[in-house]
């Protein structure tokens, strides 16, 4: 599909609403970006105007951005623009948003602690067992890769003997 990718450079305009759905989580909020130029004849920074863009971001990184966006602070968005007309009081309107890839602090102007969030252990659906108790279709009592990760990483005594 050719989606049009946009990266938004702004500051969170509202607060983040973050909801549950059937499809997953999903977290919106407003970005506002105005556009900053250089005006030469009067040696400084002057801005122009200012767009408001509606972000919407799903699953984990909706859950995350709920748990460290607040307003006012300045982010770097990137994801897939979407524009739409609707007709409201009569007029029509247009919208634009963004449904958002991912989402961060804009490092130029602060600084910022990552922290890893935890993963959700995900939900296995048992298997049945045989009737011997072993072989194909019975639960193993631990997880061979965390076992194998475990005898990876033990230091074991060696005996080295010289001849």
């Amino acid at each position: 599909m050719n989606d049009t990718t946009v990266t938004l450079v702004g500051n969170v305009a509202t607060a983040v609403e973050y909801r549950d759905t059937v499809t997953g989580g999903v977290a919106r909020f407003r970005i506002a970006v105005t556009a900053r130029r250089w005006d030469r004849e009067r040696g400084l920074w002057t801005d122009g105007n200012t767009s408001f863009y509606t972000v919407s971001a799903w699953r984990s990184l909706g859950a995350n951005l709920a748990a460290s966006v607040s307003v006012g602070e300045p982010l770097v968005v990137h994801g897939r623009l979407k524009v739409r007309e609707e007709e409201r009081d009569g007029q029509r309107k247009t919208f634009v948003d963004v449904d958002a890839v991912a989402v961060g602090h804009d490092l130029s102007r602060g600084t910022a602690a990552f922290r890893r969030a935890p993963r959700a252990e995900p939900r296995l659906r048992p298997e049945p067992q045989t009737e011997s108790g072993s072989g194909p279709g019975t639960r193993p009592e631990q997880d061979p890769w965390a076992v194998a990760a475990e005898e990876a990483t033990e230091v074991k005594p060696q005996l080295v003997t010289a001849s």
